[in-house]
């Protein structure tokens, strides 16, 4: 389901373990890592979608994780022209389709490792995962979505102890961007 603008309804999944370490999967047939992410469906909420593409993608249940915090508000990236036209070649395609818009989840995990399972639905979106630092490194991501996912993780570092969001992630500071963005008396999202 489209907005007005164009964006699609999305949920993204940001799972840690319990070293603050995030689950990162690469996808089925690809180069390409990512969290788990997926649309929200007509009268869905973004957590019930959550739960249901987190069971989806990685086969978990609700009693496998915690829920730790939300964005606040929606994060927008724009789909570029040469995958829209790539991914609606044998579709009728949808002219006013610009991309998604996501509320991001951060979750821990309370079950096991074990508990991961990437075959849980028909049709699996990962093929390997591993746990990564909490600050993932950006050029794994495919370019359109490195944006989204450093204000994911900035603006979701808040839930997280002291020491973590001392850290410095390779791709700059993420307080430095919050400081920034409370000064100018702005909400840390992105609109195409």
């Amino acid at each position: 389901m489209l907005d007005r603008e164009g964006y699609r309804s999305n949920v993204g999944i940001i799972l840690m373990n319990s070293q603050n370490e995030v689950f990162w999967g690469k996808r089925v047939g690809q180069h390409s890592w990512q969290f788990p992410q997926g649309g929200i469906q007509q009268g869905e909420s973004p957590e019930l979608a959550m739960f249901r593409e987190l069971h989806e993608e990685v086969g978990l249940h609700p009693e496998h994780v915690q829920i730790i915090g939300r964005t606040r508000d929606w994060l927008r990236y724009d789909v570029p022209e040469e995958f829209l036209r790539r991914h609606h070649a044998t579709r009728v395609h949808r002219p006013s389709y610009r991309g998604q818009k996501q509320i991001w989840f951060l979750l821990r995990l309370v079950g096991l490792d074990h508990d991961i399972s990437l075959d849980s639905s028909e049709h699996p979106e990962f093929d390997d995962w591993r746990w990564i630092p909490y600050w993932v490194p950006l050029d794994e991501v495919i370019e359109f979505k490195q944006a989204v996912y450093q204000l994911a993780l900035t603006e979701l570092a808040r839930y997280l102890c002291t020491d973590l969001r001392m850290q410095t992630p390779a791709w700059g500071t993420p307080l430095d961007l919050m400081t920034a963005d409370t000064h100018n008396n702005k909400s840390p999202t992105t609109k195409a």
